[in-house]
């Protein structure tokens, strides 16, 4: 497959800035791959779709207040900060873009808050937009993390054209939520609701949780025609026995396996035994998942309508086939669908 067949034209009208009312209804587009069927739903619809015995896969990841506007020294230029990760607790060593990164050098000095409550020095450039920064703040750990989240932004992506609100650190957000490490969330879950998933739990439906950190590698460009060269950006992942269980015991049973988001998708997919079956796994993944693609683990999944050129769309296009995920974008933008972070879901089986 070749980038430009991801190219298509989204108005941009279409990307959602807000998310629906009630987490549970949004609009739900059904595809079935055997039937090339599609139809038109809202959300708490997917529960007509699972029967007991079915399992949902969420990632239980929790999106952190990662951007953060600071100060240059000296100068007083304004700098945009994104935290990716911790390298170091007792260093207060973090990973991070600046933008723009083209007035940083190290050694330079950031401030942040009123009456710079938060100063960071820049101590190393490891890419042309990355750096690593030591934040110098004299209290303990736990006083410094309350800091740095209480000056921080909820990290709402680019394509949201607007200012965040309030709403958005609880929206932005699913509800099952545990694990904190991700500077995006995984949208598909973003859908359900408390009394959605009592719902599913009645009819018998059983939940495995796996954990997957969304980094900022899910909006990066892809620069190259040919996918193969594609490179993923490392991700952390763990897949716990619990979660194992539930999923090989539905698959022994022929009952369906769901994957909440390509988050879900990418995680279960990086680590399958020969036979097919989930294994635990705790590290990394930079699984690049594009047509033509066998999946081992799930057989059903829930996602939102991606924008174009992005590796999540190739990643719904293995699942769902190129032909068919073409032609319910096609319908989805006749449709006015939502599109986006925000946006409106799909259901693939």
């Amino acid at each position: 497959m070749k980038l430009s067949q991801y190219k298509y034209n989204l108005p941009q009208e279409l990307i959602a800035k807000f998310p629906s009312d009630n987490r549970d209804e949004s609009r739900l587009m059904v595809i079935n791959r055997k039937t090339k069927q599609i139809e038109h739903k809202v959300f708490k619809d997917v529960i007509n779709y699972f029967d007991e015995g079915d399992v949902f896969v969420f990632n239980n990841t929790k999106v952190f207040p990662a951007r953060l506007y600071g100060n240059k020294e000296k100068t007083g230029a304004e700098i945009e900060v994104f935290l990716l990760r911790e390298l170091n607790r007792e260093q207060r060593l973090w990973d991070v873009l600046v933008d723009p990164a083209r007035k940083i050098r190290i050694g330079n000095k950031l401030y942040f808050g009123e009456d710079d409550i938060l100063v960071a020095e820049v101590i190393d450039n490891t890419t042309s937009r990355g750096r690593t920064l030591r934040f110098l703040f004299d209290g303990t750990y736990e006083e410094f993390k309350d800091t740095l989240y209480r000056l921080g932004e909820t990290p709402l992506p680019k394509f949201i054209r607007r200012e965040v609100v309030p709403e958005d650190r609880d929206r932005y957000q699913t509800v099952y939520a545990k694990h904190e490490g991700a500077v995006a969330a995984p949208t598909a879950g973003l859908h359900f609701s408390r009394e959605l998933l009592k719902r599913l739990e009645i009819k018998g439906v059983n939940f495995a949780e796996i954990t997957l950190h969304v980094g900022l590698g899910n909006f990066r460009t892809v620069d190259v025609e040919d996918l193969t060269k594609h490179k993923m950006d490392s991700e952390q992942i763990s897949i716990p026995d619990a979660a194992v269980d539930i999923v090989n015991g539905a698959k022994q049973n022929k009952k369906n396996v769901c994957a909440v988001g390509t988050t879900v998708l990418r995680t279960l997919e990086s680590s399958v035994s020969t036979d097919g079956y989930l294994k635990p796994y705790s590290g990394w993944t930079n699984k690049f998942i594009f047509p033509p693609y066998e999946f081992s683990v799930p057989d059903a999944m829930i996602t939102n309508f991606h924008l174009p050129l992005s590796t999540l769309l190739m990643m719904v296009s293995a699942f769902a086939g190129y032909d068919l995920l073409f032609e319910a974008y096609r319908v989805a933008i006749k449709e006015k669908y939502r599109f986006g972070t925000y946006g409106d879901a799909m259901l693939i089986l």
